[in-house]
């Protein structure tokens, strides 16, 4: 597959927190950017920062070989590449799908297996870093697909990324970030509960966390989201609703492969409590806070 770069037409479809971030970034770095959303409110900032706006997914595809996609789940990437108008529609033979959503392994390799018989090349390339580092051009990358597709579209993808690292065939992207959040979750836990231990004990929490930073409990969780806990600041961020998807993901791909997770269940449960309990869009750290109430109760 040739390779894209500064005089490839780019699509983006999946103008939320993240998406909007990282469409940004391909307008600062000089790239001819096509954006669809349904909202105004989500495209006119793109559009003001020299976007062009297409009526529909099919008309973005029409436009251009290179479309990302970063939107919140396997229906609504299903329903852009398929549905009314769907971006396939529009697609040309030899043109590149990189979906930076979180979806299903499964869900990718069916929409590849669809889009491939017309030509068309999917990559799942989820990504991690959170809305900052959707800003500013740092995210991390895990892509699933053919190796030749994957560096067609690595200089483009290095306007956002930091980090882009090919994992194996289209469905390995999605598998490495279910791990990923599989492993995040698993350390916000224990962050949370050494927070509840320390508090248990008079011992200013604040001061527990800065001795731990020096030692071998150091980690992205206790740097970023332990004082976040201590301080009770969450707002989003990565929401609680979408770690939830994650997590739910996370344990139907280990069932389907016959794994059993041990921390990811009850990650998966607490988090499912801070939805429940009306907190689905505070930021995901807040499950924090209710490993906290749970220990005080």
């Amino acid at each position: 597959m040739q390779a894209f770069g500064k005089d490839t037409q780019v699509g983006f479809i999946g103008l939320g927190v993240m998406g909007n971030g990282m469409a940004h970034c391909l307008l600062r770095a000089g790239y001819r950017l096509h954006v669809f959303a349904r909202r105004d409110a989500a495209a006119q900032p793109l559009v003001q920062a020299g976007a062009v706006r297409a009526a529909s997914p099919a008309d973005v595809g029409r436009d251009c070989r290179l479309v990302f996609l970063c939107l919140s789940d396997d229906a609504a990437v299903e329903d852009v590449l398929f549905g009314e108008r769907g971006l396939a529609q529009g697609l040309a033979a030899g043109s590149c799908v990189v979906d930076t959503s979180t979806i299903a392994a499964t869900s990718a390799r069916a929409f590849a297996q669809r889009l491939a018989k017309q030509g068309v090349t999917l990559l799942d390339a989820p990504i991690s870093g959170g809305q900052q580092g959707a800003e500013s051009g740092t995210l991390a990358c895990m892509i699933g697909g053919p190796a030749d597709a994957v560096a067609a579209c690595r200089e483009v993808m290095g306007v956002f990324c930091k980090a882009i690292t090919h994992v194996g065939e289209v469905g390995a992207g999605q598998t490495v970030k279910s791990c990923n959040q599989v492993a995040v979750a698993a350390a916000m836990l224990g962050v949370a509960d050494a927070i509840a231990l320390a508090r248990s004990q008079g011992v200013d929490p604040a001061v527990m966390r800065e001795v731990l930073l020096g030692g071998t409990a150091r980690s992205f969780v206790l740097e970023k989201h332990g004082q976040r806990i201590i301080d009770g600041e969450f707002k989003p961020g990565f929401r609680a609703r979408l770690m939830r998807k994650d997590l739910r993901i996370a344990l139907a791909t280990a069932q389907a492969g016959g794994a059993t997770l041990q921390a990811a269940p009850v990650a998966e449960r607490l988090v499912g409590e801070l939805c429940d309990s009306g907190h689905a869009e505070a930021d995901w750290a807040a499950v924090g806070r209710l490993v906290q109430e749970k220990g005080a109760a």
